[in-house]
């Protein structure tokens, strides 16, 4: 799909992944709608795209929808997703302190397997009204991890979250596959945003010692030249892409 011309909305795109996603987008020539929560730089970033924010919780499910309507309303048209919202917790399953917190797993499920198929859904059913370029109506890009694959002791939660995004791939391409939009995955490695990106270099280093090649963090620019390539090629489809520089998580 050729990203000129095109509506885009990022939800998390005030900052990280998300943000540099945005950026390469509107760099494109399309047209950026940013979603990320209130206190975010979210005003900021679509003002120096040139874009709109709009402030919402991925998990308050009902705002997400009057959300998403109203920055389609304002673009538009509806051609791109760009999901990076989410998180995690560090548990074991049974731990010191008894089993793991049923609660804490379910909002970390939330947050992310529940706030993404919400988004990914309710994106569906805007693209569907598109007239199809070359047969094509939209692309929804979904955020996974490199722990959906290898998660580590005490990310129970975030491995099923995340799995669970990149599982959801292929079987949601061919629901939507005979309307002409595109589901994919991108499932990072560490990435120099949030918590660690304030991290000291040799705490980072050591993060990233078992990568193949870099051997340092992913960088948000990266992430979004993936997302640039998945719009731009329409043969991708259906499958969650590793972005890892070859790293496999150990154990702890």
């Amino acid at each position: 799909m050729e990203i000129n011309g095109k509506k885009a909305v990022v939800f998390g795109g005030a900052s990280g992944m998300g943000r540099a996603s945005a950026e390469l987008l509107a760099a494109q020539g399309a047209s950026v709608a940013i979603a990320d929560l209130a206190g975010s730089q979210g005003e900021e970033v679509a003002a120096q795209l040139g874009g709109s924010f709009h402030p919402v919780d991925v998990t308050d499910f009902e705002g997400v929808e009057r959300t998403l309507a109203e920055a389609v309303d304002g673009l538009g048209g509806l051609h791109i997703t760009v999901t990076t919202a989410g998180g995690g917790l560090a548990q074991r399953t049974l731990g010191k302190q008894g089993p793991h917190d049923l609660d804490a797993f379910r909002r970390i499920l939330d947050l992310n397997t529940v706030g993404t198929f919400n988004i990914s859904r309710l994106a569906a059913a805007h693209m569907n009204a598109n007239e199809p370029e070359d047969g094509e109506r939209g692309v929804i890009i979904n955020t996974s991890s490199i722990a959906a694959f290898e998660g580590q002791v005490g990310q129970v939660a975030y491995t099923a979250a995340k799995a669970a995004i990149a599982g959801m791939c292929l079987t949601m391409a061919r629901d939507l596959g005979s309307m002409g939009i595109r589901v994919l995955a991108i499932a990072p490695s560490l990435f120099d945003t949030g918590i660690v990106q304030g991290a000291p270099e040799e705490v980072k280093a050591a993060l990233v010692k078992d990568a193949a090649f870099p051997r340092r963090m992913g960088r948000p620019e990266e992430y979004a030249k993936l997302v640039r390539a998945i719009v731009d090629n329409p043969m991708l489809n259906g499958q969650c892409l590793r972005l890892d520089a070859g790293q496999r998580f150990a154990p702890k």
